[in-house]
C-alpha cells in the first residue's frame, strides 16, 4: 500500500477546496442587494464640475446649484430603458416638492429634449454630460443612478438602478425629511 505524502495529498484536495471557496462566495452573493453598492462619495461634497444645461446650452450647471436645499441628482439617458421605467416615479416625486436635478448621460441632446417634452420634465434643471466624464467623477456605474444631496452640498445617499415607489417611500422620503429637519 502506497502512503501519500502531505504535498501529494494537498494536490488532490486543492481543487475541492477551491471549488468550496468559490461556491461559498456565490451563495453569499445570492443574498446581497445589487443596488446596495457603497460609494466612496457618500459623506463628501459633490464633485466640482461645470456642464451646459439641457434647455440652454449657453448657461452652465455646476456643483454650486446644490447648497441651500435637500435635493436629488438623477443620472439618466433616453437610450436607457430603466430610466424610462423610473420616469413616472421621478415625476410624482417632483410634484411632492422634492427638487430633482438631472444629469443627462452620454445622450443626444435633441432626443433628451424631445423625451422630456413628450413625457414631462421632473427636473429643476438638467446638465448635459455628453462625454460621460462628469458621471465618472460622480462614480456612476451605469444609468439610472440617483444621489441624495443635503443642504450643505454633501452626498448623503446613492441609489443604483430604477427608483421604485417603494424605494421613494421607504428610503428617499424619510432621508429627505431627516435631512430637512437637521438643517432647520
Amino acid at each position: 500500500m502506497q502512503v501519500l505524502h502531505r504535498p501529494a495529498m494537498f494536490r488532490y484536495f486543492l481543487p475541492a477546496i477551491l471549488f468550496s471557496v468559490l461556491a461559498g462566495f456565490l451563495v453569499v452573493g445570492l443574498y446581497k442587494d445589487p443596488t446596495a453598492v457603497s460609494s466612496p462619495l457618500v459623506g463628501k461634497p459633490v464633485p466640482q464640475f461645470s456642464l451646459p444645461r439641457l434647455w440652454d446650452n449657453e448657461a452652465m450647471f455646476s456643483e454650486r446649484e446644490f447648497p441651500g436645499e435637500v435635493s436629488l441628482l438623477n443620472v439618466w439617458a433616453t437610450w436607457c430603458l430603466a430610466c424610462r421605467q423610473e420616469h413616472p416615479v421621478l415625476s410624482e416625486l417632483s410634484r411632492q416638492a422634492v427638487t430633482i436635478y438631472g444629469l443627462n448621460y452620454k445622450d443626444d441632446v435633441s432626443e433628451a429634449r424631445q423625451y422630456l417634452t413628450e413625457h414631462g420634465d421632473p427636473y429643476a434643471a438638467s446638465a448635459v454630460d455628453k462625454s460621460g466624464r462628469v458621471g465618472i467623477e460622480w462614480g456612476v456605474y451605469g444609468v439610472p443612478e440617483t444621489f441624495v444631496i443635503d443642504k450643505t452640498g454633501v452626498i448623503r445617499h446613492k441609489h443604483i438602478g430604477v427608483l421604485t415607489q417603494e424605494d421613494v417611500e421607504e428610503t428617499l422620503l424619510p432621508l429627505i425629511r431627516k435631512l430637512q429637519d437637521e438643517a432647520a
